[in-house]
């Protein structure tokens, strides 16, 4: 018998159809008939308090499941609010679906109460977005915009829903087969490239295989671990890409590019081939695009088209899917080998032996003086053996977690890399610890992230969602204070953040959270050792770090990967 819905009752139900177990949003006006039938369905909703923070956990959520995470706004400033988080999914090629309410369609264009162009605004910021137009149209639009997230490169998907259309009735339908002329992303790559560029491999003194977030998009890990042992090609993982491959393993040489490690950076400069798979080429992990790997040939792997040739001209290009043309690698690597062993390149290895060995990433911590983040992270990683999803926000913490944390496993590393989204940390370990509740999550944060998004702590105390929060407390904009400290001749223009206000420890116990403080390196361990012990609330540890700490290795923006900056003398 037919099922009469409202368009609301059916959205909820289209939702359920894509299996959605959990929703974050902030209801108002314009989507608040679906705000009722949600009652009734198995969703779950996760009130933010704030749509950006909606965004950015439906991004953790997605980054750390693989899933499509799931965000809802009203129309207006609560769209508005989405495009932050949105051009942040976008950039990162995160898989989001956000569901905005609009104003009545008769109101569109009429400068109506809370009205936006939510439309023509995230146009730029998202792979595909949708304005409902008819009621009927909803089963169907919200299974393509889940197709669309998840699917190709992924991406965030917005669909506009006015008032009334949520408001209108229809007879309820399932979603047809999904059939979108022109989006048909490749999946497979061209055997005869595919073939070239494993002889381009087997000839090769000086591979590196250059590994991207999209490995990781596309649960690639473990065939891009298998190619680098069969081929005998060592492998640098951007920062979208921490975890792809295990950073114990001897053939991982860690994180390129701007603050990545002396080995990772100049293997690549002195390559005389890039194997690039689901990575772009992006300015902080080139530099200065015309000294880039200058006797480099390049095999570029991607699933989208656009991104091949854009920065660096490919010798050969292959357009699929990351894992798929792994496996095509894999296949006719073993057809090439025929039981032989790889090549050896015993020179190539034993140069990044020597890099290693001379250029290894350091710190010194003084017992008796101020806490090094390095030393933070360091003790936090030894105390959970690694077995944690960290969550960054975006500046000096950032680069530290990264350089400093062995990643072992794919989706435990969680940050914004693209848009370098401030005050992402937060609401993205909130996001993680609902997706994946049986695990760690600790966000490595520093203070003026913290003081951007430190609300949404009240949704995860609220809603029992225990994440541990490390708030690293230099008292200031710690990389743009480096940055003026090295190239504005130590003028330091609104960077400062005070000591004392916010009090962090009282301010996680306004909000629901144990608070707890850290002050000198000896109180590092045994405050951590109570964090971890918690896990009925979220829990915020402030440590007192060092404001004079700096991060190295750097290759100045615009520079060239040939002058690693090792420290600041190397500037003089």
């Amino acid at each position: 018998m037919a099922e009469t819905l409202t368009g609301a009752q059916a959205l909820i139900r289209a939702l359920e159809h894509a299996e959605v177990d959990v929703v974050f949003g902030v209801p108002g006006g314009a989507i608040l008939p679906a705000y009722d039938p949600i009652l009734d369905s198995p969703i779950r909703h996760v009130l933010a308090r704030h749509e950006q923070g909606a965004g950015h956990m439906a991004s953790g959520y997605a980054h750390a499941t693989g899933k499509v995470g799931v965000c809802v706004a009203t129309s207006g400033p609560g769209a508005t609010n989405l495009i932050t988080p949105l051009q942040d999914a976008y950039m990162d090629s995160v898989p989001v679906v956000a569901i905005t309410g609009q104003v009545a369609t008769r109101a569109i264009g009429m400068d109506a109460f809370q009205e936006a162009h939510t439309w023509g605004i995230s146009m730029p910021c998202t792979k595909h977005n949708y304005l409902v137009t008819r009621v009927d149209e909803l089963p169907d639009v919200i299974a393509e915009a889940f197709h669309l997230a998840a699917t190709g490169r992924p991406g965030p998907v917005l669909v506009d829903i006015p008032k009334d259309i949520l408001n209108a009735t229809m007879t309820w339908h399932r979603p047809g087969e999904i059939d979108l002329p022109g989006y048909k992303p490749s999946v497979k790559g061209h055997p005869k490239q595919v073939k070239a560029a494993v002889e381009m491999i087997h000839r090769s003194q000086r591979p590196v295989l250059y590994a991207g977030g999209g490995i990781i998009k596309a649960e690639a890990s473990e065939a891009l671990r298998h190619f680098a042992e069969q081929a005998n090609v060592p492998v640098v993982t951007t920062l979208m890409a921490r975890g792809a491959i295990p950073d114990s393993h001897p053939l991982a040489l860690g994180m390129p590019g701007m603050h990545g490690n002396y080995t990772a950076i100049t293997a690549m400069q002195r390559s005389d081939l890039l194997i690039t798979i689901g990575a772009r080429f992006d300015d902080r992990v080139t530099g200065d695009v015309a000294t880039f790997a200058p006797d480099a040939k390049v095999i570029h792997v991607d699933v989208d088209p656009a991104e091949i040739g854009k920065v660096r001209e490919a010798n050969v290009p292959i357009v699929g899917d990351a894992r798929t043309v792994l496996e095509q690698l894999i296949e006719t690597m073993s057809s090439l080998l025929d039981g032989a062993e790889p090549p050896e390149r015993e020179p190539w290895f034993s140069q990044l032996a020597a890099w290693q060995e001379e250029h290894p990433l350091t710190y010194h911590q003084d017992p008796d003086g101020p806490i090094q983040q390095q030393y933070v992270i360091e003790q936090l990683h030894r105390l959970t053996r690694g077995d944690a999803i960290v969550v960054a926000g975006v500046g000096q913490h950032q680069m530290w977690a990264s350089q400093f944390w062995g990643f072992e496993r794919p989706r435990t590393w969680i940050n914004s890399g693209g848009l370098g989204t401030m005050g992402y940390a937060v609401p993205a370990a909130i996001g993680a610890k609902v997706g994946m509740p049986d695990e760690t999550v600790f966000a490595i944060d520093g203070d003026g992230c913290f003081q951007m998004t430190s609300q949404e702590l009240i949704t995860a105390a609220i809603d029992g969602i225990p994440v541990k929060i490390a708030v690293m407390n230099n008292t200031s904009l710690g990389m743009v204070r480096q940055w003026q400290k090295l190239f504005y001749g130590e003028r330091y223009s609104a960077v400062d953040l005070t000591d004392h206000t916010p009090d962090y420890v009282k301010l996680a116990e306004a909000m629901g959270c144990v608070g707890l403080r850290a002050e000198t390196p000896a109180e590092v361990v045994p405050t951590l050792e109570k964090a971890l012990a918690i896990n009925d609330r979220p829990v915020v540890v402030e440590f007192k770090c060092d404001p004079e700490a700096m991060v190295f290795p750097m290759i100045p923006a615009g520079g060239s990967n040939d002058h690693v900056v090792l420290g600041p003398e190397d500037l003089a």
